[in-house]
């Protein structure tokens, strides 16, 4: 990230599994609470995994119109109403700022699942014609099928005319879209940006996949403790969906306006292991070079992190790689620091998780809590750093580390300052 101009996070909006809202996100992460059920949104008897994290969403309470939810995937749905959540919380009016410096990223790992796999069920008579009949389609198909379509919609509400951009790079989409959005501020290309990420890939094709490679958790009989990162009886993720986005802005730029500051973006680093698709190396090394260029770009030491909010899946392979990254970067301080992962209570949400798990930070900040991991009973002894069990814990804050890991060997780094504390 450069180190120009300072990037503050000034709005914020969360439709996560549960209840919808910012609020209602907070208030489930600090209680400890799962979001986690068996599946409802279709019929998953046949497949191994029955169980993920569902958000309460009805569009039409949050303010879609008829036009809107016929036109908009389910992902594409929660990006706007984030979005509008996110404006309306930052105070900001579009209308006087110059359309030219106003700019949009969105992440996105899976893009319209839904959309694409209901409609091909339709133009295909329910996988019967090899040769479909594209006369049945909607004809917002080609939207369901380009994740810019994403983007686009956002770009829309807030009148963006600078850079709009959708960013695909798999579980760290989130952490990318933001942290590319904090960098087009931090060097001049824009004033304000729309950013975050949107997932709803809660859905046959989706669960056929994570089956077939048994990454997601058997545990159907009782849903509400099947994620359970850095637990010794863990046996897999368990799949979310949602979306966050923020209004992030230059910092005189916001102080001008007397806007609230959530949380400062000091530092944002992205490496990949060229490794394998699926596979992470032990040693955690990418992870950790990731790290060290945040603490590096922010000029901080390991010591000054406060948190970290870990990726914590609830996969052996990753808990395991991510423990060894910490104590690789961070040196004896992994041992005294906080980690957590709120995979615990929402579920893994793929390329929507980072930004949701960002704005688990920005309100860490906030309000001087660390959210803990819910279900975290018998640690794995190869995990052995503080990982906030079950219940969560008033700290203070000054900086936050939030981290993540993705299929294909992306690792993500972003550092979150308290805005007033920042250096």
């Amino acid at each position: 990230m450069n180190r120009g101009r300072r990037v503050v996070i000034t709005g914020i909006g969360v439709t996560a599994p549960g209840d919808p809202g910012t609020k209602a996100f907070w208030e489930l992460l600090v209680a400890g609470r799962t979001a986690t059920r068996p599946i409802s949104t279709f019929d998953a008897s046949r497949f191994r995994s029955r169980i993920a994290a569902e958000c309460d969403f009805v569009p039409e309470r949050e303010g879609l119109s008829p036009q809107e939810i016929r036109r908009m995937d389910r992902a594409t749905q929660f990006a706007i109403v984030c979005a509008r959540e996110a404006i309306a919380d930052s105070g900001i009016e579009f209308d006087v700022e110059k359309p030219e410096r106003v700019g949009v990223t969105i992440g996105s790992a899976v893009g319209a699942t839904i959309g694409l796999e209901t409609e091909y069920n339709v133009v295909s008579d329910g996988g019967g014609r090899w040769v479909v009949d594209h006369t049945y389609g909607v004809p917002q198909l080609y939207g369901y099928l380009v994740p810019s379509t994403f983007a686009a919609e956002v770009a829309w509400l807030s009148g963006a005319e600078g850079p709009v951009t959708t960013v695909s790079t798999g579980c760290t989409s989130g952490l990318d879209a933001i942290g590319y959005a904090a960098d087009l501020i931090a060097r001049g290309d824009a004033d304000v940006m729309v950013a975050g990420a949107t997932d709803a890939p809660i859905s046959p094709i989706s669960a056929a996949s994570f089956d077939a490679i048994k990454a997601t958790s058997t545990n159907n009989d009782d849903p509400e403790h099947a994620s359970r990162p850095f637990d010794r009886d863990r046996n897999g993720f368990v799949l979310g969906e949602g979306a966050a986005v923020f209004v992030l802005e230059e910092y005189e730029h916001a102080r001008a306006r007397n806007a609230n500051r959530y949380a400062e973006v000091s530092a944002y680093a992205h490496r990949s292991n060229a490794f394998h698709m699926t596979g992470l190396r032990p040693d955690g090394r990418e992870m950790a070079e990731a790290i060290t260029r945040c603490l590096d770009q922010a000029e901080i030491n390991a010591e000054d992190i406060g948190y970290v909010n870990a990726h914590g899946s609830g996969t052996r392979q990753n808990d395991r790689h991510e423990t060894a990254a910490f104590k690789r970067s961070l040196g004896s301080h992994a041992y005294d620091v906080p980690v957590s992962s709120i995979k615990s209570m929402v579920g893994h949400s793929l390329g929507a998780i980072g930004a949701i798990e960002l704005a688990a930070c920005a309100l860490a900040l906030t309000h001087q809590v660390v959210p803990p991991t819910a279900n975290l009973h018998t640690p794995d002894p190869e995990c052995d750093l503080d990982y906030v069990p079950i219940t969560a814990r008033d700290v203070r804050l000054d900086t936050v580390l939030s981290v993540g890991s993705g299929f294909g060997g992306f690792q993500s780094a972003v550092l979150l300052a308290h805005p007033e504390r920042a250096a």
